[in-house]
């Protein structure tokens, strides 16, 4: 896949946001400049899931930026996503691979070499790895040493978006490790001012990936 679709990729979180202000983050985040949105929800059922993803996928859409949907190969069908992203307990990589066909986008989480090895030998199309710092979202996350990010960065041949606990303040630590691009969920979901914190990430990793 477009290496640069993954430079800044968000990730969404609602916190207590009403419906309103989350889409409202979402069409801003877009209209500032992050390439590549992953809708995830854990506490919805299928048909909230559903209507949430159709209504975030409008936004999207409008600003030819992709959307990725969290675990959910069904919602990801449904709403005819850009791709699906899975984790270490959900499907098998070469299952979500077959359903998917090969034109959808297929990101997998790895936090080992073993495991980037093995997603990307059965289809994934990127990898997200982490958490490089601690984080508020997955409390308890174990934490993946920068070195090891750069192993897997260059032991796959697939781009790899580093994840966990960044910020725009954080991030230049990542100079040199061979990321495609990095993956955020609270420094933008919750920042005071989205537009200048995407402006911030991107005038950063303008210097951080080459």
């Amino acid at each position: 896949m477009n290496r640069e679709a993954l430079k800044l990729y968000l990730v969404t979180n609602r916190y207590q946001d009403s419906l309103e202000c989350f889409l409202e983050k979402v069409d801003t985040a877009c209209r500032s400049g992050v390439t590549i949105i992953q809708l995830r929800e854990k506490n919805l059922t299928t048909n909230q899931y559903y209507q949430l993803a159709k209504q975030v996928k409008e936004i999207t859409d409008a600003y030819q930026v992709p959307l990725i949907i969290d675990d959910r190969l069904d919602i990801c069908l449904a709403v005819d996503a850009a791709g699906l992203h899975i984790g270490d307990d959900e499907l098998p990589v070469s299952v979500a691979r077959k359903v998917l066909g090969p034109e959808k986008i297929l990101g997998v989480t790895a936090k080992t070499v073993k495991r980037a090895l093995e997603a990307e030998t059965s289809g994934a199309d990127y990898l997200g790895t982490g958490a490089i710092f601690p984080t508020t979202t997955k409390e308890n996350a174990p934490i993946t040493l920068i070195s090891t990010l750069k192993t897997i960065c260059q032991r796959a041949a697939i781009p790899v978006v580093a994840i966990g606990g960044l910020t725009s303040e954080n991030i230049d630590q990542l100079t040199g490790t061979g990321i495609a691009g990095v993956a955020v969920v609270r420094d933008l979901m919750q920042a005071e001012d989205i537009e200048a914190k995407v402006h911030a990430f991107l005038t950063k990793l303008d210097d951080i990936i080459f």
